[in-house]
């Protein structure tokens, strides 16, 4: 973090001659006269004056002490918490960031080869374009972070301007570039904590997690304290270790002190509580976060979501319209319109995605890619096919994050290829994570292909991890999960071994026959067969893939969920 030196205002004294000094001047005039001896009367009276003087001098050095030793240290302004929070590896509240993006914008006017300075600024416009949902401040910061490298390159010291680059590259969801940023800084500098920053992000979104939990751990060798723990929160959060999750959460939470950082801290607990489905605990963390932190706005969606799933519905609106004020993130638009959806709205759920569609143009004119959010939306309320093609170019850019394996497999799924869509979701939940929605999509696949006894486990995960996961799907997994009804008893069929072989009779010496008499008239035309037992439903094998365990039980309504 660049830190402009202060210098106190310069003496307005001339300074003293040193004794000897050859070139002082000698003295002019009726000073280089002596003067005459002074009086006693005159000595007298200049005593007294002099013990007037002191007297009151010392009483005022004793004020004047006495006032600085009750005066409070003065608190740091905006600027100096946001710098603060930046060198802690904490996120720095809305005003402070405003606070700091405009005194380096101030500075580098006068100073253009300022190249930390440049860099603080090109990385403070990134967070900002994170925090506020406006894309215009990406060309921003990378115009700043370029300028900063023009002055100083990168490999001459100037991580930091890489670094920025990465985190640019991570918010624009181009986890590849993020990856190439951040790995030259890590090869050249290895003991810069802030790398293994976006480095983290980088191999979440490129679905590597060996990588990114080395990341992790480097981090928190590095960096300390609450950083460390948020971080170490996220990676037990997506491998599915939700208790260590938990108690690694509020142990951030617990020892937070910024507003900004506890907020975030309390936001991380929301989240837990409702993938948890508890509904009431993750609208109290909410709003705890937005009590600590009002520009904390991410909240205010994960708020909203809560009050969703507690039915209170028009709060949830008024909720949710708020986040995209302030917020306008694609992925609440989508939230919004199926909670309208789910409300027989169609018309304002129609609003909100078209809402959706030109944030992603807008996104995409500055350089951010929001395929993700677009495909799941395509998937279930436009052109799956639209969808499978969007993810397909996710995949082979490498964006392979559970996120993106479960939602092409929905996609494909929707489009009618669940066959090829069952690897993909069975490779989302195979990551560990604790996801509801992972869990329908997962289940709604296996029951169109006729596995029923893993369509039944996945449908009823779904549902026990948070019942209100969607507006819209969560209602879908109960009627599925209805529809498959109760396993037979005894367990599945294809669970229990098969009877052994009966062995063949041995061969008979011929005996000559009677003749026979002549046949009796068939009963195939007078009487109707008996039933017959149906046969056991078998799950269908994925081709290249073992047959799941468990497929038995009884058919559903046909249909796909």
């Amino acid at each position: 973090m660049d830190v402009m030196p202060q210098q106190g205002p310069e003496s307005r004294q001339p300074p003293e001659p040193p004794p000897g000094d050859p070139y002082a001047l000698p003295a002019e005039g009726a000073t280089a006269v002596p003067p005459p001896p002074p009086t006693l009367r005159t000595t007298l009276r200049r005593a007294a004056f002099g013990a007037v003087a002191a007297g009151v001098l010392l009483a005022g050095a004793l004020v004047a002490v006495d006032g600085r030793e009750s005066r409070k240290p003065e608190e740091p302004g905006p600027v100096e918490r946001a710098e603060a929070a930046a060198t802690a590896g904490s996120p720095a509240s809305l005003s402070d960031l405003t606070a700091l993006i405009g005194d380096r914008q101030k500075w580098v006017e006068s100073h253009p080869k300022d190249a930390p300075s440049l860099a603080v600024l090109g990385s403070a416009y990134v967070e900002w374009a994170r925090r506020s949902g406006d894309p215009a401040y990406y060309a921003r910061a990378e115009r700043a972070l370029k300028q900063s490298l023009e002055a100083r390159p990168g490999e001459r010291g100037n991580g930091e301007a890489w670094v920025g680059l990465a985190a640019l590259a991570n918010a624009r969801h181009d986890f590849l570039a993020a990856k190439r940023w951040g790995e030259s800084v890590r090869k050249r500098q290895p003991k810069t904590w802030s790398v293994y920053r976006v480095l983290i992000d980088a191999y979440t979104g490129l679905g590597d997690q060996k990588a990114a939990t080395a990341a992790t751990e480097r981090f928190g060798e590095l960096r300390k304290g609450v950083p460390a723990l948020a971080r170490t929160a996220d990676l037990y959060r997506g491998q599915g270790w939700r208790e260590d999750a938990l108690a690694t959460a509020r142990e951030a939470a617990d020892r937070a002190v910024r507003p900004a950082e506890k907020a975030d801290a309390l936001h991380r607990l929301g989240e837990l509580a409702w993938e948890r489905g508890e509904a009431e605990e993750a609208l109290a963390q909410f709003d705890a976060a937005l009590r600590t932190d009002p520009g904390h706005h991410a909240s205010s969606a994960g708020r909203a979501r809560a009050l969703a799933a507690l039915e209170r519905t028009d709060e949830a609106l008024s909720a949710y319209q708020s986040a995209l004020e302030k917020l306008p993130r694609p992925e609440y638009a989508l939230e919004l319109g199926e909670l309208y959806a789910s409300l027989g709205l169609d018309g304002d759920a129609r609003t909100q995605y078209a809402r959706l569609r030109e944030m992603v143009a807008a996104a995409k004119r500055a350089g951010a890619d929001e395929s993700l959010v677009l495909a799941r939306f395509e998937a279930d309320h436009g052109d799956p096919d639209a969808a499978v093609e969007l993810l397909r170019a996710q995949w082979r850019g490498q964006h392979r994050s559970a996120a993106v394996a479960d939602a092409l497999g929905w996609a494909l799924h929707r489009a009618g290829k669940s066959e090829e869509g069952l690897e993909y979701a069975r490779r989302a939940a195979d990551t560990g994570v604790r996801n509801a929605s992972y869990a329908y999509h997962l289940g709604a696949i296996q029951r169109e292909l006729g596995s029923y006894g893993p369509a039944r486990r996945n449908l009823e995960q779904a549902v026990r991890t948070n019942p209100a996961f969607s507006p819209l799907a969560a209602p879908l997994a109960r009627d599925a999960l209805d529809a498959l009804g109760e396993p037979p008893a005894g367990g599945p069929g294809d669970m229990r071994p098969s009877p052994p072989p009966a062995p063949e009779p041995e061969p008979k010496p011929e005996r000559k026959k009677p003749e026979a008499p002549a046949p009796a008239p068939s009963r195939t035309a007078s009487a109707p067969a008996a039933p017959s037992s149906p046969a056991p439903s078998s799950s269908r094998e994925t081709p290249g893939k073992p047959e799941e365990s468990g497929s038995g039980g009884a058919a559903p309504v046909a249909g796909s969920a």
